[in-house]
């Protein structure tokens, strides 16, 4: 049984850095050499990914849902859940229905990261933002529907069989929890946009500090370690410029007083490509279709790149000043390009910690369980802590519950539905493992205890339940971890 770890990949596009082949040929095997230079390209991933969800994936999701007028919960249901969920999603439809499927360790890998964003993400969006509010009705829904998703799927997976029209209905919920969104929020006047300065879109420390604020403040430091404290700064500053260029040349400025021709004839020819390579799992880059020429095929990224330069040169010789207000086409590919690069920072992540974990020699069963969810779901954590730290906590913890419920229903469902087309109208037979079995009662557990808890706290998030989500998380990762180690 090939482990999780595996079925990420397969949805995926190729790793930009073969890791394996950085420790066993150019650093010859030495794990004295390939750990840290591992853990730096970790912290740069991690950095990277960081600052595409806070400098251009949060003030792309306030803008849009400002733009089109969305409550906090119909944009957690809508843009956060397509943007944080999308990459799961594809994983676990190639996990299930690519060649040579792997349906245990699919499913493993929903549960296991609903798990880690029901527990630890929501856990960590409590211990930053809390204690803060959050609407009754909406908040008693999401976690509501969610409970239901989760117990139905439970069900089927008891029953060890599921049939076409039970996958058909999991797509079918999620629908009609979207419409119930959209009806209770427009019909109950909460249809309001969703309202955010840029001041509070800015995050002053940048996206780096995702981790809960320590108990000694920043200028406690300056004045005991000034030296030091210099030193990382300019070491910070090292990381900064890089790392803001990137994203500069491929995600687009939405504001009219960033606007820049050269850059944005650059993100005219880059966008498309990236976009391309994104789906480059489904569509090969090399694929040759027609293009002006009947009697020649070129490769699909060349007609890509060759139609982005036109754009591009059209744009920089006809566009002489900036827009007199905000383009929402450009914050649409702003969002999209932002969730390119969480998807493949995120995925990057994942490869490079389970390189780690082989070079230390850690069972692959351990590493399925820990490292897909922590990988997959790390794009999720720094979204939703991102938004919490932007003064947006009430669509981050909707996207706590909206997003991995659309990876169940939605992308789990829609793998599925292809499955029992294919064996219709017999069952499609579930593999039972007791591993799965624990990250039902886990996620069930930690989503009616938030359930209970906020409502219990007149529907405010306390901190201690911060604490608790977590420790509750930590538990199952233990648990996991020993069902692994002993069942294989």
């Amino acid at each position: 049984m090939a482990s999780p770890a595996a079925c990420a990949a397969l949805a995926r596009p190729p790793a930009l850095l073969d890791y394996a082949a950085i420790h066993a040929c150019l650093l010859r095997g030495d794990a004295r050499l390939s750990l840290p230079l591992l853990a730096l390209l970790l912290l740069l991933h991690f950095r990277l990914l960081a600052a595409a969800a806070s400098a251009h994936f949060t003030p792309a999701v306030s803008r849009l849902a400002a733009r089109l007028r969305l409550s906090p919960s119909m944009a957690a249901v809508t843009l956060l859940a397509l943007g944080n969920g999308a990459p799961d999603a594809f994983a676990s439809a190639a996990a299930l229905g690519g060649p040579g499927g792997m349906p245990r360790a699919g499913l493993a890998a929903i549960l296991s990261a609903g798990a880690f964003v029901s527990a630890f993400v929501v856990g960590a969006v409590a211990l930053i933002a809390a204690p803060f509010a959050v609407p009754p009705a909406s908040f008693a829904r999401d976690v509501f529907f969610y409970l239901i998703a989760a117990s139905g799927l439970f069900y089927i997976y008891l029953s060890a069989e599921i049939f076409l029209w039970q996958a058909v209905g999991l797509v079918l919920f999620y629908v009609f929890f979207v419409g119930l969104v959209f009806y209770m929020d427009l019909g109950g006047g909460d249809g309001k946009a969703v309202t955010s300065s840029v001041a509070e879109l800015q995050m002053a420390n940048g996206v780096g500090h995702v981790a809960m604020d320590l108990p000694v403040t920043v200028e406690d430091h300056k004045q005991q370690h000034p030296a030091l404290c210099s030193v990382l700064r300019k070491v910070t500053e090292v990381w900064e410029w890089p790392i803001a260029f990137v994203l500069k040349l491929t995600i687009p400025s939405t504001l009219p007083s960033e606007w820049n021709k050269v850059y944005i004839c650059v993100n005219i020819c880059l966008c498309p490509l990236l976009l391309l390579y994104s789906f480059s799992s489904f569509i090969p880059l090399d694929t040759r279709i027609v293009f002006l020429l009947p009697q020649i095929r070129f490769p699909i990224w060349s007609v890509v790149l060759f139609a982005s330069l036109c754009l591009a040169l059209s744009h920089f010789l006809l566009e002489k000043e900036a827009p007199e207000r905000e383009n929402i086409a450009s914050t649409l590919i702003s969002f999209m390009m932002s969730v390119f690069w969480i998807s493949t920072m995120a995925g990057e992540l994942l490869n490079c910690l389970a390189a780690i974990g082989v070079i230390m020699d850690f069972p692959p069963s351990i590493l399925g369980m820990t490292v897909l969810a922590w990988g997959n779901s790390v794009g999720d954590l720094v979204a939703d802590v991102a938004l919490a730290k932007a003064g947006q906590p009430t669509i981050a913890i909707a996207g706590c519950f909206a997003g991995p419920m659309f990876n169940m229903l939605v992308g789990l469902g829609t793998a599925l539905v292809v499955q029992t087309a294919r064996v219709y109208p017999k069952a499609y037979v579930l593999e039972f493992h007791v591993g799965i079995v624990v990250a039902f009662v886990f996620l069930l557990l930690s989503l009616m205890g938030t359930l209970l808890v906020v409502t219990w706290a007149r529907f405010r998030v306390p901190r201690f339940w911060g604490y608790c989500l977590m420790g509750i998380y930590i538990l199952f990762t233990i648990v996991s971890i020993a069902i692994a180690s002993t069942s294989g």
